[in-house]
């Protein structure tokens, strides 16, 4: 199958540090590149791949500091796909409706996986008035606020097997990876590590958009002795820091679509600590791969419990549920079932 990967250009696929979206993009493609099919990248140009590679921009956009405009490089990037649609049996965007004008009026056979927040109030007119784009969601409870979308499937991301390695002995430390914003919770992470007396190592990127609040609300609370702030980190040192933790903490307050860094943990044996909302009770099996709470309070209990759990399981868990193969044998049923657009219209 002759398959186009759209993504967006933020950050390279796959990402040097932090970027949920770009990192999916790439082990999809390069699992379908694996089972021979014939797949093209549109990406940033400093991404890494071995399908082929169409650069959108010369690098990604969020470490290029000549970048002022962030959408004229989307704009460019759609212009490319369009010039070579010909060429594909399908096209997978990632660039969530950007490029719905585009399609309606090309007739492209196209899919396009959501993988933000949905529920912001200027977002129920697009999807009704392009009612026709197939989507994808990344969890059921992604879709809550969109039922009449179109949706075609639900696909839980997925991570190659090889990429973390199993660690059965837990250190005494807690983990928190993800962005520093309001609804991530990190502050709640500080004080649910505080009350169980346990260290909290925090690896995690600041978004400009996010810079104030670090400022006034988080950086204060990094002084304490039982906080170590590493910032981002790669992916060897993802793994160390998930591997050896106790337990990752992952005290959101917003309705998160997946939560990468959760199977990233239960890929490596670490079981998770999360506050119920979103699609956490999709990922998490409560008393397996970790536990559910609603509060700071239960969060302190959970963290004095998670040692009774069998990290063998976590691990588990993750291979039957969340590996890349399985994403991808979702995703090639997803474009396999797509009516054509222009054979409907002819």
């Amino acid at each position: 199958m002759r398959i186009a990967q759209v993504a967006p250009l933020y950050e390279s696929v796959p990402p040097k540090k932090y970027g949920g979206t770009e990192r999916v993009v790439s082990y999809l493609t390069e699992e379908l590149v694996a089972r021979g099919h014939d797949v093209t990248l549109f990406a940033s140009g400093d991404s890494v791949t071995k399908a082929k590679l169409v650069a959108g921009s010369p690098r990604s956009l969020r470490l290029d500091s000549g970048c002022v405009d962030r959408l004229a490089h989307h704009v460019l990037l759609l212009e490319q796909v369009a010039r070579r649609a010909g060429d594909f049996d399908v096209i997978h965007f990632h660039v969530d409706y950007l490029h719905f004008p585009l399609s309606r009026c090309a007739g492209l056979l196209n899919v396009t996986t959501l993988h933000g927040r949905l529920d912001l109030p200027d977002l129920p007119a697009i999807y009704r008035e392009f009612a026709e784009m197939p989507v994808v969601s990344i969890s059921d409870n992604q879709r809550v606020p969109l039922p009449h979308a179109r949706w075609v499937a639900t696909v839980h991301h997925g991570l190659p097997p090889d990429l973390y390695r199993f660690h059965d002995a837990p250190g005494r430390y807690l983990a928190f990876i993800g962005r520093i914003s309001p609804e991530k919770g990190v502050d709640r992470a500080i004080e649910i590590a505080a009350r169980a007396g346990a260290e909290l190592r925090i690896a995690a990127k600041v978004d400009d958009v996010d810079r104030e609040y670090f400022e006034r609300v988080v950086k204060p609370l990094l002084a304490q002795p039982h906080v170590e702030f590493l910032g981002e980190v790669g992916e060897p040192e993802k793994e160390e820091l998930l591997g050896n933790a106790r337990a990752l903490l992952f005290p959101i307050d917003w309705p998160e679509p997946f939560g990468l860094a959760v199977i990233e943990a239960m890929a490596c044996g670490t079981p998770v600590v999360a506050f119920r909302r979103g699609s956490l009770p999709e990922i998490v099996v409560d008393g397996v791969s970790g536990f559910l709470v609603d509060d700071a309070e239960q969060a302190v209990a959970a963290v004095e419990r998670v040692g009774r759990l069998d990290r063998r399981m976590c691990r588990d868990a993750f291979e039957e549920r969340f590996a890349v193969g399985r994403m991808a044998d979702d995703y090639l049923r997803v474009y396999e079932a797509l009516p054509d657009p222009r054979a409907r219209a002819r």
